[in-house]
């Protein structure tokens, strides 16, 4: 993968909201030895959605719509979003691209934290006839 201003990769919208869960280094709410002094064990959630659908690209007063109605009232502890370029080899071989809006956020993990970030690609996927959000997870020392 190649990095620079905006993120262009290989693998968004390959998958259909897989998670990949990666065992913590401390228990729920230690700290870890390279998490200290000041940081937290958290966990790291980053969503791709895609911006194109069979009737044409997502505008971006729909975009904010869903964030401002979706994501905010699911998050509101906070969230980043950025804007993206992906790319992907389609099972008939050609290259596909598309516009994308990144969505990170950084949280405690929970059940009831997982079951809100599956029911906001589940509503996304139903809203913007998408097949799939690309779903990351990670455990990282946070310190805010």
């Amino acid at each position: 993968m190649h990095f620079t201003k905006k993120w262009i990769g290989l693998l968004i919208f390959m998958s259909a909201g897989v998670s990949v869960e990666i065992p913590a280094v401390a228990a729920e709410g230690e700290v870890p030895s390279g998490c200290a002094p000041s940081g937290t064990m958290l966990t790291r959630t980053t969503l791709y959605f895609g911006l194109a659908r069979p009737a044409g690209t997502i505008k971006e007063r729909h975009w904010k719509e869903f964030v401002r109605k979706e994501v905010m009232r699911r998050f509101p502890q906070g969230f980043t979003v950025w804007e993206a370029d992906g790319q992907w080899l389609r099972a008939d071989g050609r290259i596909s691209r598309e516009r994308a809006k990144v969505l990170l956020v950084v949280h405690a993990s929970s059940p009831a934290i997982r079951e809100a970030l599956i029911a906001l690609v589940e509503t996304y996927k139903k809203a913007f006839q998408q097949e799939s959000v690309l779903w990351e997870t990670a455990n990282v020392c946070a310190a805010f």
